[in-house]
């Protein structure tokens, strides 16, 4: 049988420039959110099946990657079903498994914990541009703050990264998984369907009014409880007074503790973000995930073409693990996405120090060769990046194939003579 040189489907071989551009990246997400006090964790890629099925993940659990059991539990002959079969599975995201680890370990941590996890994760969903089976995610989340200085740190330190990064003219979109609910109550909608249309409101700056307006009609809600739920949003603009004028109409729905809370988030970050991105009030979102039980938050770039980082306010999950109550709120940024933003603009990584090729030529001496090797050797004390490598017939396509992976200085050792 012959064997397969192609990755499996969703999953991709990382060439030598794509994995310099994502050890970068990883190094500047430890340096920023590092100045805003968060600590590196990991917890294991599988988890309990138990946890990863829970009706926390929304869509995401019809994508998990389950593993078989192993040894004497498997029993192939009595299984009647997949649960018989398996008892653990690839995480598909890393808030469920921080859950578990906090609540396994929040003994040892201090409170608040402003855990910083990266790592792979892995859903069985369609590929395509910047979205694979396998891939990296990079949450930030901070477990046992109830203000909502949580959501402000989680903006700021994640727009930070995100500039450093030499992104700008991106939008933080913001609402609150309440004021859904407020909406849905309002409109009228039955209470075991707000989540169906919650996910056909999302679609709002895809398919228009119209569009949703037909699609609610289709899914059995009332023409009236339409029409009085899509009149909110003429009033929801993504500004604070569209925020207050939604919130006016919605009354006693609403509970007025989500208005403050998104007034004082928007204000701080406003004030202390520093420019090159905008904040916005945006009705309309909900996020996928039904952890979810306030605050919501996504960025859109417009390079990208969708949002490139989303989070929330989970405050109820931890405690399905532990059995006490524990504020919860986290961000993820597109990892995936922007690697993908970035290879497309031929971004090239700073060097920290200089980048040389030392080539040399099959002639050396033991002792030249010596002598090269030690000039190597100092200047990487120094900080500099110095490749040594034999000199090939043909220099000139060595040097071309030298200069476009960054090397700005090559240098020739011949045997009879030194010229750079």
């Amino acid at each position: 049988m012959s064997m397969k040189k192609k990755p499996v489907t969703g999953m991709k071989d990382i060439l030598p420039r794509e994995m310099e551009i994502r050890n970068y990246v990883l190094e500047k997400v430890r340096e920023v959110y590092s100045l805003f006090g968060f600590t590196q964790i990991e917890a294991p890629v599988v988890e309990h099946i138990e946890n990863l099925s829970s009706d926390q993940g929304g869509e995401n659990e019809k994508l998990i990657f389950r593993i078989l059991k192993r040894g004497e539990k498997l029993k192939l002959d009595e299984a009647r079903g997949e649960a018989d079969l398996t008892d653990s599975g690839l995480r598909y995201d890393l808030t469920v498994p921080l859950s578990r680890f906090y609540a396994n370990n929040s003994g040892e941590l201090p409170q608040p914990f402003m855990a910083l996890h990266t790592g792979p994760v892995f859903r069985a969903d369609r590929p395509q541009r910047g979205r694979f089976r396998q891939f990296v995610q990079c949450d930030i989340d901070i477990l046992g703050e109830e203000s909502n200085l949580a959501e402000i740190e989680l903006i700021l330190a994640t727009t930070s990264l995100l500039k450093e990064l030499d992104f700008r003219d991106f939008t933080v979109r913001i609402s609150d998984r309440r004021l859904l609910t407020a909406i849905a109550s309002y409109s009228g909608f039955e209470k075991d369907k707000y989540s169906e249309a919650f996910i056909i409101l999302d679609k709002l700056d895809k398919i228009g009014a119209d569009g949703v307006r037909e699609e609610l009609g289709k899914a059995g809600f009332s023409e009236e409880s339409v029409e009085r739920c899509m009149g909110l949003f003429k009033e929801g603009d993504g500004s604070l007074k569209g925020l207050e004028a939604m919130a006016g109409t919605l009354g006693e729905h609403l509970d007025p503790g989500v208005l403050t809370s998104l007034s004082t988030i928007i204000n701080a970050v406003e004030a202390a973000g520093n420019g090159g991105f905008d904040i916005k009030f945006d009705p309309i979102l909900v996020r996928g995930m039904s952890y979810y039980t306030g605050t919501i938050f996504e960025i859109a770039i417009a390079e990208f073409g969708s949002s490139i980082a989303g989070g929330g306010r989970y405050d109820e999950m931890i405690g399905k693990f532990s059995g006490a109550p524990t504020p919860a709120c986290g961000f993820s940024i597109g990892f995936e996405r922007i690697i993908t933003m970035l290879l497309e603009r031929d971004f090239k990584v700073p060097s920290k120090g200089g980048k040389l090729a030392f080539l040399l030529d099959k002639n050396l001496s033991p002792e030249q060769l010596g002598e090269a090797v030690k000039e190597a050797m100092a200047l990487r004390r120094e900080g500099n990046q110095v490749l040594l490598a034999k000199m090939k017939k043909n220099k000139k396509f060595q040097k071309d194939s030298l200069e476009a992976q960054g090397y700005s200085e090559i240098r020739d050792f011949y045997a009879d003579s030194y010229m750079k």
